[in-house]
């Protein structure tokens, strides 16, 4: 290990043998962190805290403080992050709020200056936050998701894989998948095509796709009779069905199309 004379390393951590910590970091004694972890400068971890291989996290960042959650009473809740996550300046991740509760990060995200993921997040793998994104509590991220900065996400909101949130965005609803969105309240501007080009959907399946969301944000029909016609009318793959469920399982419901 390469450990900083001046960072403090509480003896019950799990450090793998070739960790890095940098100058004046806390590792607290519930904390492991496995092989070819980076931790800067000014860095604190503590709580139940995973943290997998090759992580390189940056200047100020603090994992695995108790919840800014009210109702957290002290429990024994946990906080998990994957393999290969890049995580910038002064952000901040908390764990779960009630007992067993588990707050999680997926692997190969860019977690960027200054944003925050809450009690009881589940981001998936290959997302991005941008500056100062932030995350309430139990929001769900999926995979391949960009949230552009200062965007604002409500508690139990869930955000559709490969879809896009503009800077400033205010978003109280779910997200559909594969979707670009923006505003204040946020709404669907149509298809993440870079998104789906890097995803390798299939040109076929994008143009399914575009007729989906024709009928779904931009007819003007309820999302139960769109649904209805998209299954009529558009021919089916994997990632038209996908969205359909999506917005058939929404619990806070679905972001509406913007204004044409």
């Amino acid at each position: 290990m390469k450990i900083h004379p001046t960072a403090i390393i509480d003896k019950k951590a799990k450090l793998a043998d070739d960790v890095e910590v940098g100058p004046y970091s806390i590792i607290g004694p519930q904390v492991e962190i496995q092989k070819s972890v980076s931790i800067g400068v000014h860095v604190v971890v503590e709580g139940n805290t995973t943290i997998g291989e090759k992580c390189r996290i940056f200047t100020g960042v603090v994992i695995g403080s108790i919840p800014q959650d009210l109702k957290y009473k002290g429990a024994n809740s946990f906080l998990k992050i994957g393999k290969n996550n890049i995580i910038r300046e002064y952000v901040t991740l908390n764990p779960g709020t009630n007992e067993g509760g588990v707050t999680s990060v997926g692997d190969g995200n860019l977690l960027m200056a200054y944003s925050h993921v809450a009690h009881d997040c589940k981001i998936g793998n290959n997302c991005v936050i941008a500056n100062a994104g932030t995350l309430a509590g139990y929001v769900t991220i999926e995979d391949s998701v960009v949230v552009g900065g200062l965007a604002a996400i409500h508690q139990f909101v869930r955000v559709g894989k490969v879809s896009i949130i503009g800077g400033c965005s205010k978003v109280v609803q779910d997200i559909a998948p594969f979707s670009t969105c923006d505003g204040h309240p946020t709404r669907v501007y149509g298809l993440n095509l870079i998104g789906l080009k890097r995803s390798g959907v299939s040109k076929e399946a994008v143009f399914a796709l575009k007729e989906a969301f024709k009928i779904l944000f931009y007819s003007g029909l309820t999302f139960k009779n769109a649904a209805d016609k998209v299954k009529q009318e558009v021919e089916s793959f994997e990632e038209v069905s996908y969205l359909l469920d999506f917005i058939k399982n929404s619990k806070r419901g679905v972001c509406r199309g913007a204004v044409q």
